[in-house]
């Protein structure tokens, strides 16, 4: 059976999001309402002390190397459960998603990371259904519901084709991922990177194809920064390189970045 406090969500804050409440909010609001919370960053300020003590959560501030790999190595860092889901600022999490998060991950020793389907919020409106995300299921219909978890070909096979693996839907078990768990060499695709880097691992990778989280598009995202300036076109080029040769990479590539487009 799992342990009581074995959870931790470790919110990630970045200056003043908006949506940091509503994030809070999802995740203190869980069936399994036993896990550990608290709010990392790099650029404190005193209204996040200020949302921080609306909600009773302690704040952890990030004054080592700065970059999104590195924020999330920090708040992963501060963790005392084996389970932690670093969680993003502008994301919302249904309450039933720790509760599967962590029913799947304590099924086997060796399990690496659960992650779960999702749907979008866009202007506030939930979406549920379109063109990316029945692209991402498909890729991800191997690994349907816990099938397959310890197939490291599956996995790769699944991660060649783009990395359909929703970043804040992940909970990482911090028994058997490296320490720190998040590549940091890239940017925008530092999430595949670390997918792909753990997908060599033995050990687990757990999906539940339940909608459990809601990931924010919106114009003030880091992803739509970088997407903006073509950082993600040459990275998700050298990922793809990893498993193809480079004229089939980068026609791959040409019919990925269309997904892009939707960001924003």
């Amino acid at each position: 059976m799992p342990l009581s406090n074995d959870h931790t969500f470790a919110i990630c804050a970045y200056k003043q999001s908006p949506y940091l409440a509503e994030c809070i909010e999802s995740v203190l609001n869980q069936t399994r309402g036993d896990s550990e919370v608290y709010i990392a960053t790099s650029t404190p300020s005193d209204w996040l002390d200020g949302v921080a003590r609306t909600y009773g959560l302690p704040v952890f501030v990030n004054k080592g190397e700065r970059g999104i790999g590195q924020d999330w190595n920090f708040a992963v860092s501060q963790a005392h459960t084996p389970y932690v889901t670093v969680t993003h600022q502008d994301d919302i999490y249904c309450p039933g998603y720790a509760e599967a998060a962590v029913e799947m991950l304590s099924r086997a020793e060796d399990s690496l990371i659960f992650f779960c389907d999702y749907g979008e919020l866009r202007d506030g409106v939930h979406v549920d259904e379109n063109r990316i995300l029945k692209v991402k299921r498909w890729l991800l219909k191997n690994l349907r519901d816990g099938a397959h978890a310890n197939d490291i070909k599956v996995r790769r096979r699944m991660l060649s084709l783009g990395s359909a693996i929703c970043c804040p839907s992940v909970t990482l078990n911090l028994r058997n991922c490296p320490t720190p768990p998040y590549q940091t060499a890239m940017k925008c695709s530092l999430d595949w990177d670390t997918w792909e880097h753990l997908s060599r691992l033995r050990g687990g990778f757990y999906y539940s194809s339940k909608i459990l989280m809601y990931h924010r598009i919106h114009q003030e995202s880091a992803t739509t920064e970088l997407i903006g300036d073509s950082t993600r076109h040459s990275e998700d080029l050298e990922m793809l390189c990893r498993f193809w040769p480079e004229p089939a990479a980068r026609l791959i590539e040409r019919f990925y970045s269309e997904s892009e487009k939707s960001n924003g």
